[in-house]
């Protein structure tokens, strides 16, 4: 195996569009190989690449990891995204854990079916407003971070949560100017003004080919 980061997922966001932005966030260049046909996960699975029968799958420091939360954890660590020390970096996980289930809500909604769409969306919108987006508010009210002086993971997932919600709600920061004042910090950062133009690695919002793509390819889990 080489010395290259190589992550295998789908041309999508998804579970592991915060393993880009963290790449991205701490100035690693990385591959992707795109699952496309139900072929390529069962080579995947074949080969004991998928301890858990799922991906993502990231390809580091001559590892093979799965499971998102600890890829996203060991990068964290890797590049000094994780706080100072222990206390911070449960802080960081707090923050983290609700960001994802927020994230996760809106990843999930393509594949909701048409007819539950509005109100799909109309419970990602009040959760965001009432459960989620207050606490980074009040959290932002004294500091330019989340959790102590420096940038971390806690940080990127919050601006990348954010950016989501704004595609699907765009006046949903309104009410919160900490969060835009945050935004506007956080978007000013070389690493990630780069990878929020055009031609990053950054994707796009799913579409319905995405959509098909990940039905095709784990078909097995929409039977």
């Amino acid at each position: 195996m080489s010395g290259k980061v190589v992550l295998h997922y789908f041309n999508g966001r998804g579970k592991m569009e915060s393993i880009r932005w963290l790449l991205a966030v701490a100035g690693v260049q990385f591959e992707e190989v795109f699952l496309t046909e139900k072929e390529q996960f069962d080579k995947l699975l074949n080969d004991g690449d998928l301890m858990f029968q799922q991906v993502p799958l990231v390809e580091i420091d001559g590892m093979k990891l799965v499971q998102s939360k600890a890829i996203l954890n060991y990068i964290a660590g890797k590049y000094n995204l994780y706080g100072k020390d222990l206390k911070e970096r449960a802080m960081i996980d707090i923050y983290t854990e609700g960001l994802i289930d927020l994230m996760e809500m809106i990843m999930v909604s393509p594949f909701t079916p048409a007819e539950n769409k509005e109100k799909t969306f109309s419970n990602i919108e009040e959760k965001a407003k009432v459960r989620f987006l207050p606490v980074f508010e009040k959290a932002l009210a004294n500091s330019n971070f989340l959790v102590g002086k420096q940038l971390s993971r806690a940080d990127v997932h919050l601006l990348e949560a954010t950016l989501m919600l704004q595609e699907l709600f765009p006046s949903i920061l309104a009410a919160f100017p900490k969060i835009q004042a945050f935004q506007e910090q956080m978007k000013a950062l070389p690493a990630i003004s780069k990878f929020l133009q055009p031609g990053s690695a950054r994707k796009s919002p799913p579409d319905e080919e995405y959509v098909r793509t990940v039905k095709a390819v784990l078909i097995h889990l929409f039977k």
